[in-house]
């Protein structure tokens, strides 16, 4: 018996609405005889199947399709097929072919459900920035304004090719900030580990080594056997405690847009991390703003999507201000001078940039010096920081170590 595979771009347009869309996978035959078998996003089993009599098909099986947490779609995937789509429309591939090209090669089912369902809009009749825009989530409001203004001059496969640049060097950056963080990160974890199993397992087995000597305890093996004993009592209740409060903060955080708001303006204000941080997000913003200037985006309209982009609730509330100011007639760089976010060498380039009419190239030089100043900020920060760990884990390490070899070292003078 033939068997084919219908694309799950046969599907009828999804309705306007808060309907929450589900994805079933349906099963049936054509006008042939033909078993043919597919994909479709739909509110219900019945509109699948209304669908699908409209084309043609006689269905014998329409299942839920269970949406899978194990194949997220990143933001590195999202750079690396517009960098593929740019190069495919660069070399004269259409467009839909260019996804199906993509969906076939990708590695992440995640990512080719999210392509192929692209793809279903385009296919229906939709712009592509339009195509893109009914996933949020995964395509922002300043790349579908992008693609919408390539599309319109007709250059599209160079917007692509900008957009795809532009990605991966907010990767690189982002990065390259995580990597700095993460050795630290990693060595307290370990350490706080290495502390939790000294108190819960190993100083118990001291503290009755201590009680037959029947000799007295210094002070400090004292206060280790006390936190041990606490430890090895509620030890549950201190990783309960933990645990809860580092979820509840990441909850909290996530819904709560005045802690959002305090924590941007801490981390600001952080020595060394804060300053790497500061450089950035000037070094987001001002290649954010340039990307969309250099592809004929009214000024205006780009620093509506500016501020988001830089990742910091301070800069997006100073981005408003300098739009109000720029709608007004005030200079680009007038406005950023009076928002008091940005150093003065970025203003006086802007300024050197919107004389010259070079203010694309001039934001991008700017994008440059500061990534490069994050390179050298992340390699300060990883040797700083280096000694620092070294120092607080013979601090704490070794100093349980002493405390509980103390009173072996005093009996043995003692002898």
């Amino acid at each position: 018996m033939a068997t084919a595979t219908v694309p799950a771009s046969r599907v009828v347009r999804r309705p306007q609405g808060g309907t929450k869309d589900h994805l079933y996978i349906w099963e049936g035959r054509d006008k042939t005889g033909k078993v043919v078998r597919g994909e479709m996003r739909a509110a219900s089993d019945s509109v699948v199947k209304v669908s699908l009599r409209r084309q043609g098909v006689t269905v014998s099986k329409v299942k839920k399709q269970a949406m899978s947490r194990g194949h997220k779609v990143n933001d590195k995937d999202i750079a690396l097929f517009t960098r593929q789509l740019a190069t495919m429309m660069r070399s004269g591939v259409p467009l839909l072919q260019a996804f199906d090209i993509g969906i076939k090669g990708s590695g992440n089912p995640g990512l080719a459900r999210l392509l192929n369902e692209v793809r279903s809009e385009v296919e229906m009749g939709s712009s592509l920035s339009q195509g893109f825009a009914k996933f949020p989530v995964h395509f922002d409001k300043l790349f579908c304004n992008l693609v919408a203004a390539g599309e319109q001059a007709g250059i599209l496969d160079g917007i692509l090719d900008r957009l795809a640049t532009y990605k991966e060097k907010i990767l690189a950056i982002k990065g390259k900030i995580k990597s700095a963080l993460f050795y630290p990160a990693a060595v307290i974890a370990v350490s706080m580990i290495v502390v939790a199993v000294i108190m819960i397992w190993v100083v118990p087995t001291f503290k009755d080594v201590f009680a037959s000597f029947g000799a007295e305890l210094p002070g400090p093996t004292l206060m280790v056997i006390a936190i041990s004993d606490f430890f090895v009592s509620y030890w549950w209740l201190i990783f309960g405690i933990l645990i809860g409060v580092g979820v509840g903060t990441v909850m909290f955080y996530k819904r709560s847009l005045p802690m959002q708001i305090a924590v941007d303006r801490l981390t600001l204000k952080l020595p060394v991390v804060g300053e790497i941080v500061r450089k950035a997000t000037i070094a987001r913003w001002a290649r954010t703003l340039s990307t969309m200037f250099s592809a004929g985006v009214p000024l205006v309209e780009a620093l509506d999507s500016v501020g988001g982009a830089s990742g910091n609730h301070l800069y997006q509330v100073a981005t408003r201000d300098i739009q109000n100011e720029v709608s007004t007639g005030t200079s680009l760089n007038m406005a950023m001078q009076n928002s008091g976010m940005f150093p003065t060498m970025v203003v006086q380039m802007v300024s050197i940039g919107e004389e010259a009419g070079q203010l694309d190239n001039m934001l991008g030089k700017v994008a440059d010096f500061y990534d490069r100043e994050v390179d050298d900020a992340v390699a300060a920060m990883s040797t700083l920081l280096e000694p620092l760990i070294m120092v607080f884990l013979g601090v704490v390490i070794g100093g349980l170590v002493v405390a509980m070899y103390l009173p072996i070292f005093k009996l043995g003078a003692v002898v």
